[in-house]
C-alpha cells in the first residue's frame, strides 16, 4: 500500500488504505522506501485477524476483507488506465469474486533447505502453503509428504516443483526440476496415490522422464476437452475459468476469421471452435503448449489451423487480417513491440486482450487506441485471490485508420 512521509513514497506491507500504522523501513530504492507493517493504531473496518504472514507467495491482500480486495483491484485497474494508459475510464471496472480456499490449479515451488514452499517476498526464505489457502488440502498434504520424503530418504539435488491440477482435483500431475548431476530414479519415491502423474528434468540435461503415471491433466469445459502437460500454461483459478472463456467467447462474433495469439494449450480459440465456429488460427511458439494445442485442435481439423511459430514471426509473415477478430493472452510482461506493431499492420476490426497485468496492458491499450481502435468493453476477474494481480478483458473495436 502506498503512503507518504514528509513528502517521500512509501510502499508498506501489510496495511489498508485509510489506516494509520506504526512501520519498519527496510530499504530505500531510487527515492523510494519500503517497509512493513509492525504495529496497528488505527485499524480498518476492512481487516481480516489471525490470517498467515502477508508476505507469503500469493498472500499479500490476505490481511484484507475480500469485498475491499475487490474494491481495491478495480482501483488498480482504473489507476493504470489513467496514468500508464492516459485513458480516463468513466467508471470503475466491475472484479467478478471467486471463492478463495483452494482456488489455484497450478502452482510453482520452491525447494531450499529441505523445505518446500512459496518464496517469501524480498527474501530467500521458504514458506509453507497450507496457511495461504490457495491449494487444496489434499494438494498441501502431497507437499507434507513429499517434504518428509525428502528428509527420511535423505534425497538431494531438487530445485523446485511444478503442480497442474484439473479442475475437480481428479488428475494431479507433478514435474521435479533438479540440480546439474542429479539422478533422477530415488525420487520415484515422491509417487504416492494423491498424484496421477510424475516427471522429472535434470537441468543440464535435455529431455524429461516420466517417474511414474501420466504427468499431464485433462479437463472438460463444455464439449471441449483439453490435455495440458504439467509443464504447460494454462489459466489457475478452477473456479472462474468456464466464466472466462464464456465471457472471452461472448466477445468474438459470430462470423469472420479469428486468429488466437498466445494460445497456449488452446483454450479460448478451441472453445471458439467447439461452439461450431470456422476459420480458427491458433498461434503458439512454446514447444510444451504447442504439442498439447496441436493434440487439442485434432477434433476440429476442419475449422482450425495451428501455427507453432512466435506471434511476432507469426505476424511478420500474416495477410491483412481486417476482417478477423484477434484473441490475444500474452505473459505478464505483455505484447512486445514487435507484436503490437505487427497486430498494428493486420488491423484486425476486433481484439480481445486478456492480460494478467494492468500495467502493461494498459501500455498496449494505449498503443492500440493511438493505432486506430477505440476501447468499448472492460471486466476483471479475481483469478487471483489474495494478491495484487488481476485478470482482465478488454475488447477494442478498429475505428479509423491512423493519421
Amino acid at each position: 500500500m502506498l503512503a507518504r512521509h514528509n513528502g517521500q513514497i512509501v510502499l508498506v506491507w501489510g496495511a489498508i488504505p485509510g489506516e494509520r500504522i506504526r512501520a519498519r523501513i527496510e530499504r530505500s530504492a531510487k527515492g523510494v522506501l519500503f517497509a512493513e507493517t509492525v504495529e496497528v493504531l488505527a485499524a480498518s473496518a476492512d481487516r481480516r485477524e489471525g490470517l498467515t504472514d502477508w508476505r507469503c507467495g500469493g498472500n499479500a491482500l490476505a490481511h484484507v476483507s475480500y469485498e475491499r480486495q475487490r474494491q481495491i483491484k478495480s482501483e488498480i485497474i482504473r489507476d493504470a488506465f489513467a496514468r500508464i494508459g492516459r485513458l480516463p475510464l468513466d467508471t470503475s471496472p466491475n472484479v467478478i469474486a471467486s471463492p478463495e480456499d483452494g482456488y489455484r490449479m497450478r502452482a510453482r515451488l520452491h525447494v531450499r533447505g529441505g523445505r518446500i514452499g512459496f518464496v517469501r517476498e524480498e527474501s530467500h526464505d521458504i514458506c509453507a502453503v497450507g496457511p495461504t489457502r490457495q491449494l487444496l488440502p489434499e494438494t498441501v498434504g502431497w507437499i507434507e509428504d513429499a517434504q518428509a520424503r525428502l528428509h527420511g530418504d535423505g534425497l538431494r539435488g531438487l530445485s523446485s516443483i511444478e503442480i497442474a491440477e484439473n479442475i475437480p482435483a481428479t488428475k494431479r500431475a507433478c514435474h521435479l526440476e533438479l540440480e546439474p548431476g542429479t539422478e533422477t530414479r530415488p525420487f520415484t519415491a515422491l509417487a504416492s496415490n494423491a498424484i496421477t502423474g510424475l516427471s522429472a528434468q535434470v537441468l543440464d540435461r535435455r529431455g524429461v522422464e516420466t517417474l511414474a503415471g501420466v504427468p499431464a491433466v485433462s479437463d472438460s469445459i463444455g464439449s471441449l476437452v483439453l490435455k495440458r502437460d504439467v509443464r504447460a500454461f494454462f489459466q489457475g483459478n478452477r473456479y472462474l475459468l468456464e466464466d472466462l472463456v464464456r465471457h472471452v467467447c461472448d466477445l468474438v462474433p459470430s462470423s469472420g476469421a479469428v486468429v488466437e495469439l498466445y494460445a497456449g494449450v488452446g483454450l479460448f480459440g478451441l472453445s471458439v471452435a467447439a461452439a461450431g465456429r470456422e476459420g480458427i488460427t491458433l498461434v503458439e511458439g512454446d514447444p510444451v503448449s504447442a504439442r498439447d494445442l496441436e493434440e487439442n485442435a485434432r477434433p476440429f481439423l476442419d475449422r482450425t489451423r495451428v501455427e507453432r511459430s512466435s506471434v511476432e514471426d507469426f505476424l511478420r509473415q500474416s495477410n491483412d487480417g481486417s476482417a478477423a477478430t484477434f484473441i490475444v493472452d500474452p505473459p505478464r510482461t505483455g505484447m512486445s513491440r514487435e507484436a503490437t506493431r505487427g497486430i498494428q499492420r493486420a488491423k484486425p476490426a476486433r481484439l480481445v486482450y486478456v492480460s494478467c497485468d494492468v500495467a502493461t496492458l494498459a501500455r498496449d491499450i494505449r498503443a492500440l487506441i493511438d493505432h486506430g481502435y477505440a476501447l468499448e468493453q472492460i471486466c476483471a476477474f479475481d483469478l487471483f485471490p489474495n494478491t495484487a494481480h488481476v485478470e482482465t478483458v478488454c475488447l477494442l473495436r478498429r475505428e479509423v485508420d491512423e493519421l
